[in-house]
């Protein structure tokens, strides 16, 4: 085995502590010191530099079937991470390698290399690769080009624009050939910053009738709408697609902590007419497909200065459950990120 020169026996975790019903409070999870087990062949131990949190570990605190395994109580739970190797008893994965895996929520991991992928953390940031040329970055720009099959000269619509997701789903969309792109966010600042990153209108879903903002920003309707919210914004986009118009339905994040059934968008029937196609979507269904695109494309993109990336970092993994709170209330703008 490889190691560096002082590697810890002892670590923290953080645990579930109990199942939220509505939105998560401090008391749902626990900070937990663990003995770290010795090394097997083919393992490495990974110090985690940065961690994240991501509102689709919402739904995986209930005890429901989904397309990932719920926590479970007592148990870590996990995420996107980077970190550096300190140990190693792999060949290819040495020991000083920045790394990126699944085991988040924890200041040390200990993992099967296989499990593991090397990252160039020389030319972009370790937290680059949890935002921008990771997961929210990967679902982006699948859910608009493959998912919502956008073409240049659509005008789409983006909810939740000002977050991980939404703020790359509009800056690809503009890159890619969108005659207008419209995003929604929840604050003076947020919709500002939109303006910032090139959307061509912004609106404050506080400030009003959704609805009626939307058709005064998109007079002809709108092409695609990238729905990360649900509820009022898919309901909205409804009322304002055109004939053949396509919905990529990311999230909704406006339902996650809701205690009761919500109801479905009350003109869903307009889908029949104009003949709307709503696509239901993960990242995963189209991960190695488009991965070596998104790799090209967006990597371009960076080096050319044309993508901008907004991050809202927290520090120690104590400050991870409040990070992972704030995140469901829309406390971040870009990416939530918890650096240890």
């Amino acid at each position: 085995m490889t190691q560096n020169k002082t590697v810890p026996t002892r670590t923290r975790e953080i645990h579930l502590a109990s199942r939220p019903h509505g939105a998560p409070g401090p008391e749902n999870f626990r900070l937990v010191h663990t003995d770290l087990p010795e090394l097997a062949p083919g393992q490495v131990l990974v110090a985690n530099t940065v961690m994240s949190v991501d509102p689709y570990m919402r739904g995986r605190m209930n005890d429901a079937k989904s397309y990932v395994p719920p926590f479970q109580v007592g148990a870590p739970l996990d995420g996107g991470a980077v970190g550096t190797v300190i140990a190693s008893r792999s060949e290819e994965v040495p020991v000083g390698a920045s790394v990126l895996h699944a085991l988040g929520w924890r200041e040390h991991a200990v993992l099967p290399a296989a499990s593991v992928r090397a990252v160039d953390t020389s030319q972009v940031a370790d937290s680059a690769y949890l935002g921008v040329l990771g997961m929210p970055g990967m679902t982006a720009y699948a859910g608009l080009l493959y998912a919502a099959e956008m073409v240049p000269g659509d005008v789409v619509f983006v909810s939740g624009a000002a977050g991980a997701v939404g703020s790359l789903v509009g800056q690809i969309a503009r890159l890619s050939g969108a005659s207008r792109v419209i995003g929604s966010a929840g604050s003076p600042e947020k919709v500002a910053r939109l303006r910032e990153l090139g959307f061509d209108a912004a609106l404050n879903y506080r400030d009003g009738s959704l609805s009626e903002q939307l058709g005064a920003a998109a007079p002809d309707g709108i092409d695609v709408y990238f729905d990360n919210v649900g509820g009022d914004h898919l309901e909205a986009a409804i009322t304002h697609l055109r004939t053949d118009g396509r919905v990529a339905m990311c999230g909704a994040i406006s339902q996650y902590n809701a205690t009761e059934p919500t109801c479905a968008p009350r003109n869903l029937a307009l889908a029949i007419g104009k003949r709307l196609t709503l696509r239901g979507f993960i990242v995963g269904k189209y991960a190695e497909q488009v991965r070596p695109e998104f790799t090209a494309r967006v990597g371009a993109w960076l080096t050319q200065g044309e993508i901008q990336w907004d991050e809202t970092v927290r520090d120690g993994l104590q400050s991870a459950p409040q990070a992972f709170i704030d995140m469901l209330a829309g406390a971040n703008t870009g990416k939530m990120l918890v650096r240890l």
